[in-house]
């Protein structure tokens, strides 16, 4: 920095020769500095008053701004965050072919207790067990009274009891935010839905992870937030599930059983369009597993899957069908009925005396389980085994819930003749209805094999040939027949041409052998026979009949009635209107004149 001198030299000689004092140059040096100096200290005060005006002003808004959004957010309880995974609470919907809502998540919060901070912990947990019947009031004095800091009271709350929680007004007891899974359905289709629950939760969040159903067996999708827009859509239709279940309850009701089980499958795709197990439960409450006792007894047990079953006289077709599909037989071939039919220490007979030889198409409308094994007898158990396995009868169905992975089926440990003959007749193997199902889809496809699926499909999904059309044509007619002719009359449906085969089997008991008054009645329809779109399958567990003089079991008194309302009820809602059944064209010769 260079400094003006004060007295500069050639100034003072300049004043003196003019005769002026040269001190005056000086003093008005030392003026001018000293404004100069004064005029900086000003600038420099200038711009640290600027700055820190800056600064408040800065300071202001940022409160401000503060204030303005917790005065327009909801208020939440101040917590601590820690390291760890982040939990991941989002989870996609669920929804029917139609786009209804199935299942969805619900914003709720939890209830928890710092016992530290609470004032009076005996009001607290007074008014606490008032609020919740399920808690002990002694049991909460315990936990706040105690050395724990923490306490977990509820972690789920609706918004009545959050309220009556908060106007207990302790600061100790806190809330916290989460999602929950809703079913705004309630029961309805609860054994496809299954449930979901906590997973790793915390005390603002919770990761929501499916526990049964489909909601465990599309878990990742479901969880997967790249999809959570995308919501995960059933081959189900709502309005036909709340039918099937209403008509089913009451059936099950009228026919004394215990319980019941129905599915309805379009024969082309193989979906599922509406499933049902009795008794059921509402999948917001989900009950606890039952850890003794009969496990079917419990209302998880998802029947439809998990009911493996020795299903009766509805296994008939299937060895009728192999046997001209092999070249065997031809609905017009007569069999030989006449019984009993002795097989070493055992006896095959028939519910009623037929006579002693029957048409094969007559085996089938009258259900001889003579006339069945005969025709098993000509096919072999090789060939059984065989074509039962390439039908899908031996393993389990594929179903896309978890349950399905428990229903595999039953088989004989020696398969030999005399097994051959019984499991032609629904007898010594043990199916589930949904494998039934898919067997009887099969027939009324045309001969193709289908997987039966709880997703929507964009067209048919036909698999292998497992039946050829004309073995599969004729099968449906006499399907049709055991409706207009046999032994499931009570199936009849003005406008649905309904074909069926009914199947009465005695009930196995847990520690062996058979009951004497106890069965499994089952119904497997197609409708509408002529131009099959759609199975119905109906199984009712120990159903009695009691409005006769005597009390009735078999199928054609108990699961045929019930299938027929169902089918009343849900064709119309599939969008069926009832038609004239197309007659048989008669053989015409022509003659001259």
């Amino acid at each position: 920095m260079i400094r003006t001198p004060l007295r500069p030299l050639a100034r003072i000689l300049e004043a003196r020769e003019k005769g002026e004092n040269p001190d005056s140059i000086e003093r008005e040096n030392i003026r001018i500095r000293h404004e100069q100096m004064r005029d900086k200290a000003r600038q420099r005060a200038e711009g640290r008053l600027l700055v820190l005006t800056l600064f408040f002003v800065c300071a202001f808004l940022a409160v401000g701004a503060r204030m303005g959004f917790m005065a327009t957010s909801e208020p939440r309880e101040p917590r601590a965050e820690a390291p760890g995974a982040v939990i991941q609470a989002n989870r996609a919907d669920i929804v029917d072919r139609n786009g209804n809502l199935l299942a969805t998540n619900f914003e709720t919060h939890s209830l928890y207790a710092q016992p530290p901070q609470m004032v009076d912990p005996a009001h607290a947990a007074r008014e606490l067990a008032r609020i919740f019947p399920d808690l002990k009031e002694q049991d909460l004095i315990e936990d706040f009274t105690g050395k724990r800091k923490f306490v977990w009271i509820k972690r789920k709350l609706s918004p009545e009891q959050m309220q009556a929680v908060h106007e207990i007004g302790d600061p100790g007891l806190l809330f916290g935010s989460r999602d929950m899974r809703l079913y705004p359905n309630g029961k309805l289709a609860a054994h496809v839905l299954g449930g979901a629950s906590f997973g790793k939760e915390g005390v603002h969040a919770a990761e929501v992870i499916g526990v049964a159903g489909v909601e465990k067996y599309f878990d990742d999708y479901l969880r997967d937030p790249a999809n959570g827009d995308t919501p995960l859509q059933l081959s189900l239709d709502l309005t036909v599930q709340a039918a099937s279940e209403r008509v089913l309850y009451g059936g099950m009701k009228l026919m004394n059983a215990k319980g019941a089980t129905s599915i309805l499958m379009d024969v082309k795709t193989g979906e599922v369009i509406s499933v049902v197990s009795l008794p059921s439960f509402d999948p917001n409450d989900r009950p606890r597993p039952s850890v003794s006792g009969d496990a079917s007894d419990n209302p998880l047990f998802n029947r439809s899957v998990q009911g493996v079953y020795e299903l009766g006289s509805t296994f008939k077709i299937f060895t009728v069908a192999q046997a001209m599909d092999l070249g065997l037989v031809n609905p017009d071939t007569i069999i030989d009925t006449k019984g009993p039919m002795r097989w070493g220490k055992f006896r095959i007979s028939d519910f009623r005396n037929y006579g002693d030889t029957m048409s094969v198409s007559k085996v089938i409308i009258k259900s001889s389980n003579i006339g069945t094994a005969r025709i098993a007898l000509d096919i072999g158990a090789e060939r059984q085994r065989a074509f039962l396995g390439k039908l899908g009868m031996l393993e389990e169905t594929g179903f896309e819930i978890v349950e399905a992975a428990t229903g595999k089926p039953l088989l004989p440990k020696n398969w030999s003749e005399l097994s051959t003959m019984t499991i032609s007749y629904g007898h010594g193997l043990s199916t589930s209805p949904m494998h039934l199902a898919a067997g009887y889809a099969a027939l009324a496809n045309g001969g193709f094999k289908v997987k039966p699926t709880i997703l929507k499909q964009d067209g048919p999904k036909l698999g292998e040939r497992v039946f050829s059309e004309a073995s599969a044509k004729a099968s449906m007619k006499m399907l049709r027949e055991v409706v207009t002719e046999g032994t499931a009359s009570f199936g009849e449906v003005k406008g649905y041409a309904v074909g069926g085969k009914t199947g009465t089997a005695d009930k196995p008991k847990r520690t062996g052998g058979y009951y004497d008054d106890k069965v499994i009645a089952t119904f497997a329809s197609v409708f509408p026979a002529h131009d099959p779109r759609y199975v119905l399958i109906v199984t009712l567990d120990e159903p009695v009949d009691t409005t006769g003089t005597e009390p009735r079991r078999t199928a054609g008194w108990t699961a045929v009635p019930v299938a027929a309302e169902m089918i009343r009820r849900i064709a119309p809602l599939l969008g069926m209107r009832p038609t004239v059944e197309p007659g048989a064209v008669e053989d015409i010769k022509l003659t001259s004149n």
